[in-house]
C-alpha cells in the first residue's frame, strides 16, 4: 500500500516542471510520515535537474530543505509526534554502523548515504524529495524545529536545513569564537546564511564580493567590513588578516591572491563546487603554513545543534517566498543571481498547479 501526493516533478534532464501523481510508502516502523509546508531551492537540485552532475535518476523531484509538520509516525518511533513541526536536509538514509555514522558523520557513511532525492535506497526505492505535499522519512534524519521559531518564521527556516549546516559545520570545526577574523567569499543564498552564523559566533565578518552591491545587506547581516574585489589593490591591504575565509561561490576565484590575505595557519574552505579544477601556486601554502580545505553539510546531530543555535540567536535565512507554479522561473533567477537570498516554494500552492 502506498498513499498518493501531488508533486512536481522532471520528467528527464533540462525538462520542464510538470504536476505528478507521486506515491509515498507505507510507513516502516521507523519511518515518520510529514506534510509539507515549505520546500526551498537550493543551486545543487537545479545541477541536478539539469544533470548538470551527471547520473540524475528521472523522473526527478528535487528539493533537500524541508520544513513542515509530522502526520503519522511508525510503530517503534518515540522522538517525533503527530503535530510535531520538524525539518528534512540532505539526507534521509543510512547504514548507522559504519565508523563515520557512528562518529555522527553519516554524510560520511561508508556504505553510502541515501539522499533525499534522486538516490537509490538501499532497498532500491529511488527517493523523492521536497516539492511534493508528503515526504517519508526514516526517524533519525527527521530535525526538530525549535519551539522558538514562530510559524512565520518557517519559510526562513526551511534552507538552514541545507545553506545553515553546510556554513554552521566549518565555522565550528575551525574554532570560530571571539576573535576570530572570517572572510566570506560571496554573499548568495549560502553565504549570507555564512555571514550571519560567523557573526553570531562572535567572529569578526568581513564579505568578500566583486562589487558593493550588497553592502547594505551585509552590515545588516551582521559583516563588519564589505570588500569589493574588483579592486585588486584590496587583497594587498588584507595580506595576512584572515583566520579562516569561507569561498561559497561556485565560480573559480583567484586562489593565490585570495590565499594571501590568510594569516599563518590559516585556512580556505570550499564550499561551493567549480568545474575547473583549481588553480595553485605550491608557495601561497607553503609560505605561512596555509590550507585549502572542502566542506560538505554535517551530520545529523550536528544538523540538530546548528538549528538550535539559529533559534537562539534569532537567526533564518533571508528569502523569497514562491508559488509552485513560479519553481522554473526562480530557477533561470537563481542561476543569474536575481534572488534574495534564497527561494521558498509554499507547498500549500501544489495543488493550484493541477
Amino acid at each position: 500500500m502506498t498513499t498518493t501526493v501531488t508533486a512536481l516533478s522532471v520528467p528527464e534532464a533540462g525538462a520542464a516542471f510538470e504536476t505528478v501523481d507521486l506515491e509515498r510508502r507505507d510507513l516502516r516502523p521507523d519511518d515518520v510520515r510529514i506534510d509539507v509546508s515549505w520546500a526551498g531551492i537550493c543551486h545543487s537540485d537545479i545541477h541536478q535537474a539539469r544533470d548538470e552532475w551527471g547520473q540524475g535518476i528521472y523522473p526527478m523531484t528535487p528539493g533537500h530543505e524541508i520544513v513542515g509538520t509530522v502526520a503519522e509516525v511508525g510503530s517503534t518511533v518515540t522522538d517525533h509526534a503527530v503535530g510535531d513541526r520538524v525539518g528534512v536536509g540532505c539526507f534521509v538514509d543510512a547504514c548507522l554502523e559504519c565508523e563515520a555514522c557512528r562518529d555522527g558523520e553519516e554524510q560520511f557513511c561508508s556504505k553510502g548515504v541515501i539522499q533525499t532525492y534522486s538516490s537509490r535506497g538501499y532497498d532500491g526505492e529511488v527517493t523523492a524529495g521536497g516539492y511534493s505535499q508528503q515526504v517519508v522519512v526514516r526517524d533519525h534524519f527527521v530535525i526538530k524545529v525549535p519551539a522558538s521559531y514562530a510559524d512565520d518564521d518557517l519559510a526562513g527556516v526551511t534552507p538552514l536545513l541545507c545553506a545553515g549546516i553546510t556554513t554552521y559545520n566549518p565555522l565550528k570545526r575551525y574554532g570560530v569564537g571571539e576573535g576570530s577574523k572570517v572572510g566570506v567569499i560571496g554573499m548568495g543564498g549560502l553565504g549570507h546564511v555564512a555571514v550571519k552564523i560567523a557573526a553570531a559566533l562572535g567572529a569578526e565578518v568581513s564579505v568578500l564580493s566583486r562589487t558593493d552591491a550588497k553592502e547594505a545587506d551585509g552590515k545588516e547581516f551582521g559583516a563588519t567590513h564589505y570588500v569589493a574585489t574588483a579592486d585588486e589593490s584590496v587583497f594587498d591591504d588584507l595580506a595576512g588578516h584572515f583566520d579562516l575565509l569561507i569561498n561559497t561561490v561556485g565560480d573559480a576565484v583567484d586562489l593565490d591572491a585570495f590565499l594571501g590575505t590568510l594569516g599563518r595557519g590559516g585556512t580556505m574552505v570550499y564550499l561551493g563546487a567549480p568545474s575547473e579544477s583549481l588553480d595553485i601556486g605550491a608557495f601561497s601554502l607553503l609560505g605561512m603554513r596555509r590550507a585549502v580545505a572542502g566542506s560538505m553539510v554535517g551530520g545529523l546531530a550536528q544538523t540538530q545543534e546548528m538549528l538550535d543555535f539559529c533559534a537562539e540567536h534569532d537567526i533564518t535565512a533571508t528569502v523569497e517566498v514562491i508559488s509552485a507554479d513560479q519553481v522554473g522561473d526562480y530557477y533561470d533567477k537563481v542561476v543569474a543571481g536575481d534572488v534574495r537570498y534564497r527561494a521558498v516554494i509554499d507547498v500549500a500552492t501544489l495543488g493550484a498547479t493541477r
